[in-house]
């Protein structure tokens, strides 16, 4: 037993939570004898951490929120936990930006480095994310499909890429390190060579590293991309967001790590242009009380979140014919491959979400992140919902008498 009691079932619907208020797999209905159980966007239902509250609660004991600039205190925080978490060392105040979110953070480097039509590349399956902001930027997306090795372990296809890159001009492409939603955590060499290819052809990467605080799978570790070489720190503009990682999304508030002087003075050129890119001071101080006390809360946090995983798994392995998990390496969201089972039953995954949502089970639609016949859960939750998550589909999904 940890020091921090995450099988707390909480009271959210009704209180501002999007994840519960809402239905994601509408116009699916959910029959009534069924509570809901909400495991579809990436919002977790713990209690954030103890020191993010109480540095709130500090800051909030001075009852005076006029303007503000950045305290050293908010840098220190950040060099601490580069640090020690990753093992970055050597970064200034220079090179730290706020962010409103890592999407507005993609979206200021497209404005800043292409124009409306041009090609940028992406691993398939792709968070949604940002093929919403490619398309709501007009941008072409350019997709490598990760590829499954006898392992089942999702590798970056090097010679595809190339490939893609030679044919269509990109000078731009978005990694996603760790990878959302297939859950890889890149090892450094893959990062390296990855690297190399980007840089052989003068493209700038856009890395977004929101999940690096989530080591799912025993002893792995997140690999800053901008780590791995000098080139990587020219070439890249990395995005990280506390608000993923003490469930703060509702405050707002991510940074950006950009080392090269004149990449990071145009963007936020560009970023100055909305004068809207500005820090609210209550997230300033929960990243604050996050990454100076945090560290623990989020060793134990992803310790659960691997033990209802591995519930998923095993329960998998017993019960469900043709259906495949397995604990992620890194993020709290994980895929559900149902290839096998919905060409052993016949059954359309239309059919298949249709019997999930109305047993109350909601979850991701794979479709949406290019991965066909799966499934998207979120784990970050108690334990009893995950138990009650796998009985309702044994019961009326995957084993529907």
């Amino acid at each position: 037993m940890g020091k921090y009691n995450f099988d707390k079932v909480w009271e959210r619907t009704g209180h501002n939570a999007v994840k519960w208020d809402a239905n994601p797999m509408a116009p699916r209905k959910t029959d009534p004898n069924f509570t809901p159980l909400p495991m579809w966007i990436a919002d977790m239902d713990f209690a954030t951490a103890p020191s993010v509250v109480e540095a709130m609660q500090e800051r909030l004991n001075h009852p005076l929120f006029g303007y503000y600039g950045d305290p050293d205190r908010y840098f220190n925080a950040i060099f601490k936990w580069q640090k020690e978490r990753f093992g970055v060392t050597g970064l200034k105040k220079e090179h730290i930006g706020y962010e409103n979110g890592v999407l507005g953070g993609v979206a200021a480097v497209l404005h800043t480095l292409t124009k409306p039509g041009d090609p940028i590349l992406v691993h398939s399956p792709t968070y949604v994310g940002f093929t919403g902001v490619l398309k709501n930027n007009d941008m072409d997306i350019v997709s490598s499909p990760l590829v499954q090795d006898e392992n089942g372990v999702y590798r970056m296809d090097f010679e595809d890429m190339e490939k893609k890159i030679q044919e269509k001009g990109i000078r731009v492409a978005i990694f996603c390190n760790p990878h959302n939603p297939t859950g890889r955590v890149w090892t450094k060499e893959e990062i390296s060579d990855y690297i190399d290819l980007m840089g052989k052809y003068g493209i700038t990467v856009i890395s977004d590293e929101i999940w690096a605080d989530f080591m799912i799978g025993e002893g792995k570790k997140h690999t800053p991309t901008q780590s791995v070489s000098d080139l990587a720190k020219r070439i890249t503009c990395a995005f990280y967001a506390p608000s993923k990682t003490f469930n703060l999304a509702g405050l707002v508030g991510s940074y950006h790590i950009i080392y090269r002087d004149d990449l990071r003075e145009k963007i936020l050129k560009t970023e100055s242009l909305s004068h809207y890119n500005s820090h609210n001071i209550m997230s300033t101080y929960a990243l604050i009380g996050g990454y100076e006390g945090g560290a623990e809360w989020v060793d134990e946090l992803c310790a659960y979140i691997r033990g209802n995983m591995q519930y998923c798994e095993d329960y998998c392995k017993r019960h469900f014919h043709g259906v495949k998990f397995t604990v992620n390496e890194g993020a709290y969201v994980a895929l559900m491959d149902c290839t096998e089972w919905l060409k052993e039953t016949g059954k359309t995954m239309d059919e298949m979400l249709d019997d999930m949502a109305w047993c109350g089970v909601l979850v991701s639609d794979g479709r949406a992140f290019h991965a066909e016949h799966h499934v998207r859960i979120n784990f970050a939750c108690p334990r009893l919902n995950v138990e009650q998550m796998m009985e309702r589909l044994d019961k009326y999904v995957f084993n529907k008498k």
